[in-house]
């Protein structure tokens, strides 16, 4: 364990998970005692090889985990000093934590405009709000805006992956958790979009957790990190610290270094 610990679950916190335990059917161990936090406004990396519980853990944290008939079996997730035990994920949804989810997950025969449109349903917002909205996720992601009418399952890759962040962005979160954004990506593409979650980070206060094997991506834009093992926190600490560790990279993720 690093020694730059972070201090003991403070009210403060905007996410707090403490010593979760996640049990699939019933019977498979997929998470042990994971505890991790985000302090309001700040990028922190769930970094970890293929299998190591990334996606879990962030499922357990947006209550998507239910879907894959799976349950927490022990320890709490608390969003903004209160338990998010038993509350449906788009309850939560309201409450400010988005879930991006790995595949970039689009309604592939809509427009991207209709698209980013449904994120705002959840508001319930009227038709100028909604224009309003739409041009400031435009102003974010300026590729979306000139294929606004084109049928999301057309674009790239990397519109894809912009589209359902714009999407989750349309709720107006304050937590986006992000599931291996880079995957498949051409790396000119994961800059653009690393660099615009950072200004959404900086400028609008919106706080992420980000899963992602890219380790040096991931710790150059991240302030704190958490390494996940089997389904363990195996390592923690200040991503400038962990960064310059080459045995996180070699041993931890199996040489990932990206």
């Amino acid at each position: 364990m690093s020694s730059h610990a972070q201090p003991a679950t403070a009210p403060a916190d905007l996410l707090a998970v403490n010593d979760i335990e996640v049990i699939y059917d019933g019977a498979i161990l997929a998470l042990a005692g994971v505890s991790l936090r985000v302090p309001p406004g700040s990028i922190v990396a769930l970094l970890g090889a293929n299998g190591a519980g990334k996606s879990t853990t962030l499922k357990a944290i947006s209550g998507l985990i239910h879907a894959d008939r799976a349950r927490i079996s022990r320890g709490s997730v608390a969003f903004l000093g209160q338990d998010t035990a038993g509350v449906p994920p788009n309850r939560l949804a309201r409450r400010g934590i988005v879930h991006v989810l790995e595949g970039r997950h689009v309604f592939a025969h809509l427009s991207i405009e209709d698209n980013l449109k449904s994120g705002g349903f959840l508001r319930g917002l009227g038709r100028r709000e909604l224009e309003r909205d739409l041009e400031k996720i435009y102003a974010w992601f300026p590729r979306l805006k000139t294929k606004r009418k084109v049928q999301a399952g057309l674009t790239s890759g990397g519109e894809q992956q912009m589209l359902a962040i714009g999407r989750a962005l349309m709720t107006q979160p304050k937590l986006v958790l992000l599931d291996e954004p880079s995957m498949g990506l051409a790396p000119i593409i994961v800059q653009e979009i690393f660099d615009i979650v950072s200004r959404l980070n900086d400028e609008e206060k919106i706080g992420f957790l980000l899963a992602e094997q890219n380790i040096n991506l991931a710790l150059r834009h991240a302030s704190y990190a958490y390494v996940l093992e089997n389904g363990r926190v195996a390592d923690e600490g200040f991503a400038h610290d962990l960064a310059a560790r080459e045995d996180i990279r070699s041993f931890y993720l199996g040489g990932k270094a990206g």
